[in-house]
This record gives structure tokens, sequence and C-alpha cells, in this order.
């Protein structure tokens, strides 16, 4: 009988699900754009930074020369030189020793081009010349743009002489030598001439060896002769590839045209663009205008994808390597460009106010223009065609530089791991070799995560959490509920000029009416994905859902209130419905075609299409049946998403929290994140009927069991969380957990004020101060009597001592109140826990004893009040060539006039007795 009891606890056992976190791989760790200035770099100090980077928990470097420093012109090293490649290798190789891999920018600064890249290469613009011309006049015109620059470089399109009464008549090839002889027929004519032009634009922030001008990513051949300089330094100094090729964002200016462009237009839409130049270069706007442009617009972002995007993938993998790319900033359709790659990468650029309680606000602040409407581009193309990860250009400009907190950081990287990203990167930290004075080399545009930013002592901490949250959503696959139609028609039709970039600073202008059905669908419970034509064309039903070419299933998909649609992306939806599919359309059909081309037929195909819909009032919410599937009509605000019968989360609609839902072996994984103002304690169900759910907590790794109650079949779970706090949520379908309970809060007797018999020394402080004070009151150490304390950095500790019955309670919480800025608390000469955003709270009762019990608090600030005294002293410390430095609009600033920041302990400091419950 004992054997056989043996037999069935060992099979219990065995049949435990691993409880455990995720294996903390490389490509969970976060990563970070590693800038080299003047790629003045050397193997010691190389060493030194990687070493510091990998103790932080840093899991890739990206190399990203810039330029130099001022007087160390005899340390530079032209980039790709036999010595740059030296260092490259060594950088490689010290990599693989501690666990860092080594991504490469496909050039200097950005965007793409250097010193190879010739005029004929370079990135090109449209040039227009008009001439008058009379009746029967004998024209002897000499058919050059008026830019004399322009002139030595540009080549002749076309010539296109265009009469009152629509007549037009090439004269392209009546122009010998820039000169045209023409006899005027009947009439009066407008004679427009357009040129190839050039832009001029060259690599902004290069490095040595990469000054040039921009490439014309339009061009083939061009682009493969680029990259074909990198295909030669890798074999010629016999150096591994790196780990991933990275593009930054387009910003490529004016940059409206290719050489050959008015033969691309021809072989795609059957039509020529001289034919209508009037049209197509009008200042005013109707629908024939539109159409063109739409058309021109559309080729634009076919030459991006097919020319560059596509081929530099298929480059980098010839290579055994892959690309990791921003396509924001250009004029391609976003999600066909992010998916062409193996990476896509979005970014944050300013700081998101979610109203956080205790969450310091700084008034040197940039909005932050990429909210989850604009973050998902990325991660939308990423889940449609099956890649894994969705990188982020993290914290761009959040505030001033020396001024960003952990704590600020953490709400916006939140933001883009319920957005979907789940493999962020710092921008960034800034090779420094140890021998330069503080603060070191410095890039303008960054949180400065680097090993002289004095909160580094902190950094892994803060690596760690998002270690955690990563190795979570790097698992299983994505689980968003529909499929959101891009209207990239509407916005190539209705956009005013001609060249038509989607530039995250501008969405908001550029499609508001999207951005509002994307925050209306979340906040309606559901999650998405964004879907674009051709990916709407490989789609197809399985089991009633949609499925994408990249293996990701939908319940349903929205097309939200939309013009201009394709006639053959129409009847793909009525053919995925007919197969099963729900289509879901949100105040009315679409009404037209785009473009011009074989306009009629396509009108005909369209209407075809169209009258198979079933007709309905969009006032009132309505289900039709069509085929398998359905047809669902309505309006958001009338609740038309119940229709599908999909169940909304109540994390979202009942508890308010931002979350991101996974779909693994066992059930369903969460992020979820209180990016409000208000706490949450309350009871929610969950979509599905589970046995167990866990909790993990991403600041301590800590794990416990929740709270469930399964009634009436729904599963029912108690979700606390504080105003900026997150947690990992998973559900195990059909698995009983045995694990300890997760810790819910109840505070049982009045908090205890540690207000006594502090003391203060300083264990790093840049000036040094040696003195013990003795605090009747906790203050900052900036409010002491003590003016070098007001311009230093470094580290501070708080210590007292305190009597506690341990039996008063089942647990003890510690309130730190207002930190500035990270805290290191050690209880009875113990450490416990590293805390650096808001709430600074945890749980101390298994390190308490009876009696006295000693508090050390080991706080670390920014460097802002240093930095500020250096400028008040005058220390030229911006030794930097190009920019030298700017503030977060980009203007020469100077730091004498900041007021002293806090830094220390901020408020009362806590001690809370509990009851922990479930």
């Amino acid at each position: 009988m004992r054997n056989i009891l043996l037999v069935i606890v060992l099979a219990l056992y065995s049949c435990q699900p691993n409880v455990n976190w995720p294996e903390q791989t490389t490509e969970a760790k976060p990563g970070a754009r590693w800038w080299w200035m003047g790629s003045a770099v050397d193997e010691s100090n190389l060493t030194k930074n990687m070493e510091a980077y990998a103790d932080a928990g840093i899991g890739s470097l990206e190399i990203t020369p810039i330029y130099g420093i001022q007087g160390n012109d005899s340390n530079e090293v032209d980039f790709l030189s036999e010595r740059w490649m030296e260092l490259y290798r060594h950088t490689v190789k010290e990599g693989e020793r501690l666990g860092i891999n080594i991504d490469l920018n496909t050039g200097t600064g950005w965007p793409f081009g250097g010193p190879d890249v010739d005029i004929s290469d370079a990135a090109s613009r449209l040039l227009v010349k008009e001439y008058k011309v009379s009746a029967n006049e004998q024209v002897n015109l000499n058919i050059v743009p008026d830019e004399k620059k322009q002139q030595e470089t540009s080549k002749l399109a076309c010539l296109i002489a265009c009469s009152n009464d629509g007549q037009t008549i090439d004269l392209t090839a009546r122009v010998k030598e820039q000169t045209l002889n023409w006899n005027a027929p009947q009439g009066n004519w407008r004679l427009i001439a357009l040129f190839e032009g050039n832009t001029f634009q060259k690599v902004k922030r290069a490095a040595p060896g990469g000054k040039g001008l921009v490439l014309n990513h339009f061009s083939k051949p061009s682009v493969t002769k680029y990259l074909s300089k990198f295909t030669n330094a890798f074999h010629d100094h016999n150096a591994p590839v790196p780990h991933n090729f990275f593009n930054d964002s387009y910003e490529v200016y004016k940059a409206d045209w290719t050489p050959g462009l008015l033969q691309s237009f021809e072989d795609k839409y059957g039509y020529k663009i001289q034919d209508y130049l009037p049209l197509f270069l009008s200042q005013e706007r109707n629908d024939t205008i539109a159409r063109i442009i739409s058309d021109y617009r559309e080729l634009l972002s076919n030459l991006l994808l097919n020319n560059f995007t596509i081929p530099w993938t298929e480059w980098a993998h010839g290579l055994n390597s892959k690309t990791r790319n921003q396509a924001h900033g250009s004029p391609g359709n976003l999600i066909d460009i992010y998916a062409a790659v193996d990476i896509p990468e979005c970014e944050g650029f300013g700081l998101s106010d979610f109203n956080i309680k205790g969450l310091r606000k700084d008034s040197m602040t940039r909005h932050n223009d990429s909210d989850l409407s604009m973050l998902k581009y990325a991660s939308s193309a990423a889940h449609i065609s099956g890649k894994k990860y969705t990188s982020s250009e993290t914290f761009t400009w959040l505030t001033e530089h020396f001024r960003t907190s952990f704590s600020q950081c953490k709400p916006d990287l939140d933001l883009m791991f319920v957005s979907g990203v789940n493999h962020m990167n710092f921008h960034g930290t800034t090779y420094s070799p140890q021998e330069a004075a503080w603060p070191g080399w410095k890039f303008y545009a960054s949180i400065d995560m680097s090993p002289t930013n004095s909160l580094w002592r902190d950094a892994k901490p803060f690596c760690d959490y998002i270690s955690r949250v990563q190795s979570f959503l790097q698992m299983g696959k994505p689980d968003n509920d529909f499929l959101v139609y891009l209207p990239v028609y509407d916005l190539w039709h209705e956009q005013e000029g001609r060249l038509l970039m989607f530039d995250i600073h501008k969405m908001e202008d550029r499609a508001p009416e999207f951005i509002d059905v994307v925050h209306r669908i979340s906040e309606e419970g559901y999650d998405m994905d964004y879907i674009s034509d051709s990916f709407i064309r490989t789609t197809e039903v399985k089991n009633n859902l949609l499925v994408t070419s990249g293996g990701s299933s939908y319940k349903a998909i929205i097309i939200p209130s939309v013009d201009k649609m394709p006639a053959d992306v129409l009847n793909k939806l009525l053919d995925l419905a007919n197969k099963g599919a729900k289509i879901v359309f949100l105040d009315n059909y679409p009404s037209d075609v785009p473009g011009f081309a074989k306009l009629s037929e396509r009108r005909k195909d369209f209407s075809a299409s169209l009258s198979k819909l079933p007709k309905v009032n969009f006032e009132n919410n309505t289900s039709s049946t069509l085929g398998k599937g359905q047809i669902i009509t309505g309006t958001v605000e009338n609740n038309v998403l119940h229709k599908t019968g999909v169940i909304a989360e109540e994390i979202k609609t009942v508890a308010k929290l931002n979350f991101i839902r996974r779909q693994n072996e066992e059930g369903f994984h969460y992020f979820i994140s209180a990016l409000k103002g208000e706490d949450t304690d309350m009871w929610i169900n969950l979509t599905e009927t589970v046995e167990s759910v866990l909790f993990f907590n991403p600041l301590n790794g800590k794990i416990g069991n929740a709270s469930i109650k399964n009634t009436d079949g729904k599963t029912k779970v108690r979700i606390q969380l504080k105003s900026g706090e997150s947690v990992i949520m998973k559900t195990y379908n059909n698995k009983k957990i045995s694990i300890d309970p997760w810790p819910y809060i109840q505070e049982s007797g009045n908090p205890f004020i540690l207000k006594n018999n502090w003391k203060l020394t300083f264990k790093e402080s840049i000036p040094a101060i040696a003195d013990t004070f003795l605090l009747p009151q906790l203050i900052p150490w900036t409010q002491l009597e003590n003016e070098v304390a007001k311009e230093n950095m470094g580290t501070a500790v708080y210590s007292t001592s305190f009597s506690v019955n341990k039996q008063n309670a089942n647990e003890w919480l510690l309130d730190l109140g207002d930190v500035r800025e990270t805290a290191r608390v050690i209880i009875n000469g113990q450490y416990v826990q590293t805390l650096w955003s808001v709430p600074y709270r945890l749980f101390i009762g298994d390190y308490l004893k009876n009696g006295l019990n000693s508090i050390d608090i080991e706080v670390t600030g920014l460097p802002a009040n240093h930095i500020s005294s250096l400028d008040k002293k005058g220390v030229e410390w911006r030794i930097f060539k190009e920019i030298n430095f700017v503030d977060l609009n980009y203007k020469k600033t100077g730091y004498a006039h900041w007021e002293t920041m806090p830094a220390g302990l901020n408020s009362q400091v806590k001690l809370i007795p509990l009851n922990l419950n479930n």
C-alpha cells in the first residue's frame, strides 16, 4: 500500500508544471545602443565597458559609430578599416565570453550612406521647372534646373508640353545637350521639365570613415553596391558577422524620386505620370489628383520595400545574420516594411504621464509621441508574420540629460511591453574610456544608461526586472483578439502634399480616426494587431479563426471606417467570411477603390463584391450570416464588438489595467501594468475557466498562487496592485498548482513612523563628504547645512534602529515613501532588496527579530546636481565635436540655472503591520 501511495505521490509530483521563471536567456536581457564616438576605442577599455554592462545584466550591444571627441583625432579609427575591424573582432570575442550579443548598424550615424556613395547612388529628389511658350514660337531653351548646384548633377527625366486644351507632347527626346529646339504648334503651351535631382543630404552624426551622402533607398543597384563594402570588410578581415544588422529610423529628407521612377510607374499602373503632369504637380486637390498621388505614394512604398528592405534582409541572411529595423519615419506602408525584416523595432520619444501616485514629475520633459497605437505597428508586423521578437528604441528624450530616474522609465517601459515589445534596447550608452574625466563621453538624446551615471550602481535590479518580463513575453505565442485593417489607401488619398512620411511625431495628425478606433478597441477590453492589404491576401481560415501567413490566429478582423479599399481585398474578406471568419465593419462599408489606374475596371469588380454585403443601417449593430461566417456591422460606441462573441478582458474594462496576453502550452500568461493613478484591489472574471492562477513579481522574482473562485462556469481572480505596479499572471487550464499563496496586503494596525535617531553617512560621494550627520527628522541630503551636499552625486546611507514585536502581525511592510532615486534596503545586516520604482515598498518580516532591529537604506541620487555645479564653475565637459550638448528641444543649453534636485529620502519611512490573506 505504501508503495502504491508513493507511486501516486510521485505521479502527482511529476505532473506538476514548472512554476519557475522562464529561462533568462541572452535574448531575454535588455540590449543597448552603444555609441562609439569617433570609433576612438581600444581593447582594454572595450573590455572594461563590456564587463560593466554584463555585470548590470545587459545582453546585447548595438555598435553605432558617431562623431568624435574634440582634440582626440589621433585616436579615431575609420569605419571598416583594418584597425576598426580588429577592434570589432575583439568586441565580438569579448561578447562571447561575457554572454553579450553584438549587433551592428549597417553604417555610421543615420541614415545609411557614406564616402562610397557617389552622387548617382545618393538620395534623389524631384525638381520641377516650367516655361511658357506661345503659339508658333520657335523655341530655343536651356533645359536645366534653377539651382546651380543641381545643374551640375541632375538629369532630365522628362520634358512635357501641355496645352490649354489638355493636349500633351513629350519633348524629352528633342532635348540635346540640355537645349530644346522646338517650333510650338497652335495654342498656348506650358512646358514642364522634371529633373532627377539630389537631396545632397549627408549622413547625420557620421563617424570617421562614414561621412558622405545618404543612400538612395529606392534603387536596388545602389543598395546592392552599398552593402558590398560590408561583405568585403567581413570577408577581407576574416571577421564574424554581427548577431543582427541594424537600421535606424529612415529620416531621409525630401527623397521623393529615383532614377527610372517614371518607367517603374508606367510598368506598375499602365499609365504615364507624364500624361497628367499638371494634375500630379498641382497644389490643389480633387479626386483625380488624389488618386494619381495615391498611386505615386504606393509606388514609393513598394520601391522602399522591394529595393531596400527585402534586399537588405536577404543580404544579411546570406551572411548568416539577421536584420533589426525601424520602419517609421519612412514613406512606406509600415506594416509591410516592418514585416519584411527579422526584428521590427519601434521607438519611444518622450515621457508619458499616467498620473501614477508618488511618481515625481519633472518640468523638463517632452510629450511621448509614441502611444500604444504607434508602438503597435512593429509588434503587429512581428505577430502576423511569425517573428519572435519585437524590439524597441527605449527612453529617447524622457527628460533632460542627467535628470532621468529609473522610476520615471518604468511606466513607459511597461507601455512598450503591453504594446507587444519583448526585446527592449536602451537608448542608450556611450563607450567611454576609464581615463576620461567625469561625466565621460556622452550622447545627447539619451537616458545615459552608462557606468558613469550614478544610478548605474543599481542598474542590475532594473535590468533584472526587464529580463524577467521579457522571459515571459518571449515565451509562447501572441494571443491578440482581433486584426484591425490599416487604412493606408485612405491616408495616401487624403493627406496633403506629395511625399507622405509616416513620422511618429505626426501620426496624431495623419490618422486621428484610426488612432481613436485603436484606443476604443483597447478600452473595450480587447487587444489587436494591425494588418495590411498584402497580409489579408495571404490570410486563411482554420476552425473559424483567421490565420495569417505567419501562423498567428485571430477571432475576427475589424475594418474601421474606411473609404478606399482594393477590390481584390474586399473580395478576399468576403471569401474569408464564406469560409467561417467574422468580419466587422465599423461605421460604414468601403465605398470605392483607391488609385487612378484602370479605375473603371476595378470599380466594376469592387461593386460586384460590395453588392454581396448585407444591406444594413450602421446606426444599429447587426450580425448577418455569409456562408459559414458572419458580417458584423455597427459602431464601437454601441459595443458592436460584443457581436463577435469574443469575451472582453475585465482586466481592462473593470480594473482599468493595461495588459498583453500570450498563449502557452498550459494556458495563458499576461503582463499587467497599473498605468493609472488609482490603486486596484478587486475580483475580476477571466475569459477562460481555469484550475490555477499564479502571479509572478518581476521586481523581486517572487511567485505565488493567486486567490481564485470557480463559480457558474467562470473563474474569478483577485488582483491587487498599487498605482504604477506590474505583475505577470499565468493561468493553468487543467492543473492544480500547490505553492505558497500570493501575499494580498491588509493592514492590521497603525503604521510605525521610523523618525528617531537617524544618522546619515556617505558611502560614495563626488565631491567626497566624510562627515556623519545626525538627523532630527528625515530629509534629503541636499537639505543638509553642507554646501557640498547640494552639488554632490553618489550614495548616502540612512541608518537607524527600532524595536518590534514580530508576533503582532504575520508580515511587515516597509514603506520608504518618496525616494530620490534608488534604495538598497538592509535589515539587521542582511540585504533585502533594491527599490527603484514607485511604490517604494517591500516585505521585511523574514528579516526582523523580536526586540531591537537595525536598518540601513543606501540611497543613490541623480547626477543632475553635480553636472549643474560643473556648469556653474565653468568646467568644460562638453568636449564633443558635433552636437555639444543640446536640450530636449535640440537647443544649445547649459545646466547652471538648474535648481537643486532633492536627493535621498524625501518623506517619512513607515513600518506597517500586515495580515496577509488569500
